[in-house]
Parts: structure tokens; C-alpha cells; sequence
């Protein structure tokens, strides 16, 4: 406890944590929220359990196990159930706001530079080095997540049946991920180890919240028949209404309708975080929609990496460039404004029905072999995703032409070897032995990645 537990606040709360004291800890959060989900969970983990010993180790291990079960992008998702656990809903709004809001103005700066300068020489030049450093950090997000899940043969072998599936059958990833979840359920409700509950070490084994409640819930957190139906209408409507009056107002051919039946599907299914669905938005919107090019989705990537935030953030670097080509009868800046809003709305505002519905069921659960189960099992199959995403951004990386190969059931793309970008394949081999052996921070990666994407340009080798 913090302050020494002011009174009022104490009867308030109930814990001594101030409203304002979790605004400025949690705007901490955000604005260090870096380094992708991994670096976002563990930025929360050191200020929350570790620094200001708010919450248990093992609640915050329970609230993340059910945040990365759902849709979505669990280190923001996992904000919000603990910003709910401590303030009920208007601290789960503050605290899962927060933790988007830098990305949201960060990303949308970004894009208007993109959008009106992105084909001029410099511009080019530094995406061309960021593609690469997203590329070392796409494959070493796949060893980082792999040591830690692939702990038996049988994850081991879950992750390369899930890579084989997405990447040569273009089996949908929903099934993937529903097929893991099923096998780890049943695998751990039958006894087998190896689909026992990931360990997660450090922290503090008593903090302020747990130190109250013990092993008793508080009243917010007990579910009830009327709050779940309370809460579903609201964050329902919310969602829903707006994607509906779109739908109905202009028609499902209007760019704005497809932005928003799209990502509202995106926020469905993006289990695993943003590096296991990045393929199947990029396929669908370079393939299907034709709202931008496989290079600029990796430009998106970047853009993303390099900001506060959840990766996923970079769906509204996606609805922005397709409002941006498709602007009706807007201007294309304002269109493409819209357009990215549009889709970080109905991206993330689903994510507040899943915790503020179900958070309270799972404070219930806590123990569970199954749900631990289930969770194990989905983690090994993420791992083979990730894999088959790194590889097709490497194909687009690093390679100027690929071919596609649909035969046979397969359905792959093979790369062209003589289109070998030799820049690319430097600058992303560069990239990776700063991550991997020297131990370089990411944003000291991206920046010399830029710098030295800029300086081929300069000598004319790019």
C-alpha cells in the first residue's frame, strides 16, 4: 500500500490505492509499453506486482493465463482486468484507454507521413532498414516464445502441426487455435504432464490487493446473471451499432463498411496476439482487399514496433491506408482518418466486453487445470503461427518476386531465388546478430536499421 492507506480511500477502495495514484501509474505503463506483448507484460509485471506490490504473483499469472485465451491483444486486455480488479469498470477503462492511447496518436502521426511522403527517396530508405529489424524481431519472438512453450515433444510437435497447416495447407487459424485449446483441455484433464501450467517466476506472493481479500472475492468481481446481461448490452451496442449503421447507411461495398465488418471479424479471431493473426490480416488485406502492398504491411509492422502500444495496433495503419485509396468523397487525409479510427474502435472495444463479461467467472476459476491446460496447448500452436508469419515476411523482405503454389492441396508461396534482395538480406542479418548475440535493445535495432537503410540509400545501393 501506497500513502499509508488513506482513510477514505481505504473505505472507498478498499485497498488504499487511490483513483488518481493507479491514473498516473497506469499512464507509466502505457507510455513503456514497448517491445511487443512480452516487454508489455513484464513492464506491468515489475511496476504492479514487484514495485508496487498492488497485486499477487499469482493472481497477475490467473488474469494473464485468461487474457491470452481470448482474442485479442492479451497485454492490453490484461491491463484492463487488473485496472477492473482495483477500480471495477471506470479503472478497466482507464487503465486498457491508457495503454492504447500513445499508440493510437503515435501511429496516426506516422501514417500521415507515410501517406504524403512514403514514396519520396528518405522516406523509403528508412522503411526499407525497418523491414528488415521487424524481420530479426519476427523470428526472435519465435525462439523467445518457443523456449518457453515447446518444453516436451508433444508442444514441440503441436507447434510443427500448426506451422504445417498455415503455411502449406492455409488452414484458417480459428481452427488452429480451437483444435490446440480443445487437445490441451483434455490433455490436462487426464493427468499429462506435459500440458501442465506454464511457470512464470518473481514477484511477491502477497500484495495489497490479495493481502485483503485472501481467498475471498470482492463484490464486483462475484458474477451475477443480470451484470453479465448488463455488460453485454452495453459493450455489445457499443460495437455493434456502429459497424450495423455503416453496413446499412453505405452499402458493404463502401470501404468504411469493409473496414468495419473486417476488423470486427479480426477481433473475433486474433488469438495468440498480433504476430500469430498479422498473416491472415496481411493475406486478406493485400490479396483480397487490394488496400496495400505486402511492403507496406511490413512498413505497418514497423510502424508499430517502433511505437507504444499493442502490435495490433498496426490494424489502424491498415484501415488508414485503405480509407486513404478508397476516399469517396471525402479528402483522402480525413478519409483515411476515419479509417484508422474506425478500425482501432472495433478492434479494441471488443477486447472490453471479453474482460469486463468474463473476468469475473475466472476470478472464479483460478486453479483450473483445464483452462491451464487448454492455455498450454494454444501457446505451442501460437509458436508454429509465428513461424509461418516470419517466413512470409521474410519472403517479402527478401525477395523482390516469389510464385505461387497451388496444387495438390498446397497452397504456398516459393520464393525466387535469383530476386534475392542482397541490401535486405545485410541489413536483417545485422539486425539479427545485434538481437541474438549482442544483446542490443529493440529500439536501438530499429533506429541503427533506419539509419542504415537511409545510408544505402545515400550510397545508391538501394
Amino acid at each position: 500500500m501506497n500513502k499509508a492507506a488513506e482513510p477514505d480511500v481505504v473505505r472507498e477502495t478498499g485497498h488504499g490505492i487511490s483513483f488518481g495514484e493507479a491514473f498516473r501509474v497506469w499512464l507509466r505503463v502505457a507510455i513503456l509499453s514497448f517491445g511487443g506483448p512480452a516487454g508489455q507484460i513484464a513492464v506491468m509485471h515489475r511496476i504492479l506486482v514487484e514495485e508496487k506490490n498492488w497485486i499477487s504473483e499469482g493472481r497477475f499469472l490467473h488474469a494473464l493465463n485468461y487474457c491470452m485465451l481470448l482474442p485479442g491483444p492479451e497485454a492490453q486486455q490484461l491491463a484492463t482486468y487488473i485496472g477492473w480488479l482495483l477500480h471495477r469498470t471506470a479503472g478497466g477503462i482507464m487503465a486498457g484507454g491508457l495503454f492504447i492511447l500513445p499508440g493510437i496518436i503515435a501511429i496516426m502521426g506516422l501514417s500521415y507521413i507515410y501517406a504524403a511522403y512514403g514514396n519520396v527517396g528518405f522516406i523509403e530508405a528508412l522503411f526499407f532498414g525497418l523491414k528488415a529489424a521487424v524481420l530479426a524481431i519476427v523470428v526472435h519472438a519465435v525462439v523467445r516464445v518457443g523456449k518457453r512453450a515447446l518444453r516436451s515433444r508433444v508442444m514441440i510437435a503441436l507447434a510443427a502441426i500448426a506451422f504445417v497447416a498455415i503455411f502449406f495447407f492455409n488452414v484458417p487459424f480459428p481452427i488452429i487455435i480451437v483444435a490446440a485449446g480443445v487437445v490441451g483441455y483434455f490433455g490436462a484433464r487426464s493427468g499429462r504432464s506435459e500440458f501442465a501450467a506454464i511457470e512464470h517466476g518473481g514477484g511477491n506472493k502477497i500484495a495489497a490487493v490479495d493481502s485483503l481479500l485472501g481467498d475471498e472475492l470482492p463484490g464486483h468481481a462475484r458474477p451475477t446473471v443480470g451484470r453479465a446481461l448488463k455488460v453485454s448490452s452495453v459493450w455489445l451496442l457499443l460495437w455493434v451499432v456502429p459497424v450495423a449503421a455503416l453496413l446499412i447507411g453505405l452499402g458493404q461495398a463502401n470501404v468504411f463498411s469493409q473496414i468495419a465488418l473486417f476488423f470486427s471479424k479480426m477481433a473475433l479471431v486474433t488469438f495468440g496476439g498480433a504476430y500469430a493473426v498479422l498473416a491472415y490480416v496481411a493475406q486478406q488485406a493485400v490479396e483480397h482487399y487490394h488496400w496495400l502492398q505486402p511492403r507496406e504491411m511490413l512498413d505497418g509492422l514497423g510502424m508499430a514496433e517502433t511505437t507504444p502500444g499493442p502490435l495490433i495496433m498496426v490494424l489502424q495503419f491498415v484501415g488508414f491506408m485503405a480509407a486513404y485509396r478508397d476516399p469517396g468523397t471525402l479528402s483522402p487525409m480525413w478519409a483515411a482518418t476515419l479509417g484508422g479510427l474506425l478500425a482501432t474502435w472495433v478492434t479494441f472495444i471488443p477486447c472490453f466486453l471479453w474482460i469486463f463479461l468474463g473476468a469475473p467467472y475466472i476470478e472464479t476459476l483460478r486453479g483450473n487445470k483445464g483452462l491451464a491446460g487448454a492455455l498450454t496447448a494454444i501457446t505451442a500452436a501460437v509458436v508454429g503461427v509465428i513461424l509461418n508469419l516470419s517466413i512470409w515476411f521474410g519472403l517479402h523482405t527478401l525477395f523482390r518476386q516469389t510464385i505461387p503454389v497451388r496444387s495438390l492441396g498446397l497452397s504456398f508461396d516459393m520464393p525466387v531465388w535469383g530476386s534475392l534482395d542482397v541490401a535486405a538480406f545485410v541489413l536483417a542479418a545485422a539486425a539479427a546478430t545485434a538481437i541474438f548475440r549482442l544483446n542490443v535493445g529493440m529500439l536501438w535495432v530499429l533506429a541503427g536499421s533506419c539509419a542504415a537503410g537511409v545510408a544505402l540509400r545515400l550510397l545508391g545501393a538501394v
